[in-house]
């Protein structure tokens, strides 16, 4: 098996574009998204909206959060 140094030797011979693509195809795999977690998140935004909307919780001004840059 190859080692990392020896794939970014390898990596570095590409034309621009070539990089460009191994690139792109690397972080993409970084940022795939799972279908279990993105179903946590959406069950959690479900019960944060229901607990606003039913006044278990407030919300908080804008301007307080960001002061000056709103």
């Amino acid at each position: 098996m190859e080692t990392s140094d020896s794939l970014l030797e390898k990596a570095l011979l590409l034309k621009p574009q070539e990089r460009y693509l191994l690139i792109e195809g690397l972080i993409q795999s970084l940022d795939a998204s799972s279908k279990q977690i993105d179903s946590i998140w959406v069950e959690e935004a479900a019960k944060r909206l229901e607990a606003h909307r039913t006044g278990k919780t407030s919300g908080i001004p804008a301007e307080h959060i960001f002061g000056e840059f709103v």
